[in-house]
């Protein structure tokens, strides 16, 4: 079961955190990879290491706010390989303030980077899926599109991944006539670049003993199992699911 051998697979914002975490996840599953993000240097040398796996990998520069880039990578993926039948949208960033602090640029970069391009790069690739009648579509929101929390005030993160959660139901039915799935992640607090900073303090370390009922955070590689589940042929009548991963947090 599971396995995703001469596949492909688009993973966005894969230079690093956990979309560089589940590129490794695809190619140990035998999926080919098409790796996008904006900083190509590291990409490079992620592609070296994935093609250990004996997977073809292309890596592109892609800023997932840019709808020309978008369409740009998309022709290049389909000349290269044909099609695409996994798209894992996981590229995203975060001005983090409170609602009454939070200005119009600080909310406009984080719509923008972890919604609206959502919807670009699932546009562009979805239109290859439509034309082999197959496809899975994974987006990364968070369990922050689920809830609200009295921690750390971040107006428009809450907003865009709530944004994500239901853009992944509408998707969903709006692409099943087309065998395209989409589902959703969540995850809860993972290490990653974004988040390293806030997480190693010892005050959100209490925080997240107290809130989260597996008293800890996500460990590198537990999303995978999710993605790798959701992008296979098995999960052919599984579509718009939202799936925590986040140790119990939404549960309480």
């Amino acid at each position: 079961m599971f396995n995703l051998k001469e596949r492909v697979a688009v993973i966005t914002g894969a230079s690093s955190g956990l979309g560089k975490q589940m590129s490794f996840a695809f190619a140990k599953q035998g999926a080919n990879l098409v790796i996008m993000a904006r900083r190509l240097e590291r990409l490079e040398e992620l592609k070296s290491e994935l093609e250990q796996y004996n997977v073809k990998v292309l890596a592109l520069r892609c800023d997932v706010t840019d709808t020309a880039n978008i369409n740009e990578c998309a022709k290049k993926v389909e000349t290269e390989f044909g099609r695409v039948d996994i798209l894992v949208n996981c590229a995203g960033s975060s001005k983090d303030k409170g609602v009454l602090d939070m200005n119009d640029e600080e909310w406009d970069f984080t719509i923008n980077t972890d919604l609206t391009s959502v919807f670009k790069v699932t546009r562009a690739f979805a239109n290859i899926m439509k034309k082999n009648n197959y496809g899975r579509i994974i987006n990364i929101a968070s369990m922050y599109g689920m809830v609200g929390n009295c921690e750390i005030p971040t107006i428009a993160y809450h907003s865009s991944k709530g944004g994500v959660v239901n853009f992944t139901r509408a998707a969903a039915a709006e692409l099943a006539k087309y065998n395209i799935t989409v589902n959703a992640i969540c995850p809860g607090y993972f290490y990653t670049e974004l988040t390293t900073e806030v997480l190693n303090t010892e005050t959100f370390q209490t925080f997240a003993k107290n809130h989260v009922p597996m008293q800890r955070y996500g460990q590198e590689g537990e999303l995978n199992a999710g993605a790798i589940f959701l992008a296979s042929d098995e999960a052919s009548y599984v579509t718009g699911v939202i799936l925590p991963i986040d140790g119990g947090y939404t549960c309480v």
